[in-house]
């Protein structure tokens, strides 16, 4: 399964796209598995999370055929 990375995100992790484990099975586990592989993730003041191009919460399940994205903080002026 395929994670999206979109931002700052993005530039922590130093790819747009990265492989989850399959022992990841909701959004609460991936956000979990995110910050123990990429620490400089915990910095961000949030964290969304999309399945198949809509926000989920994190009891939202997610499986092999989701689309999953990572959409960071964004600044703007």
């Amino acid at each position: 399964m395929g994670l999206l990375l979109f931002g700052v995100a993005k530039d922590i992790a130093g790819a747009a796209l990265v492989g989850i484990p399959e022992t990841v099975t909701n959004v609460a586990e991936l956000k979990q598995w995110l910050y123990d592989r990429y620490p400089a993730m915990r910095q961000l003041s949030s964290l969304m999370v999309a399945v198949n191009r809509e926000y989920a919460g994190d009891t939202q399940p997610i499986g092999a055929g989701d689309e999953v994205a990572v959409i960071p903080p964004v600044s703007g002026g």
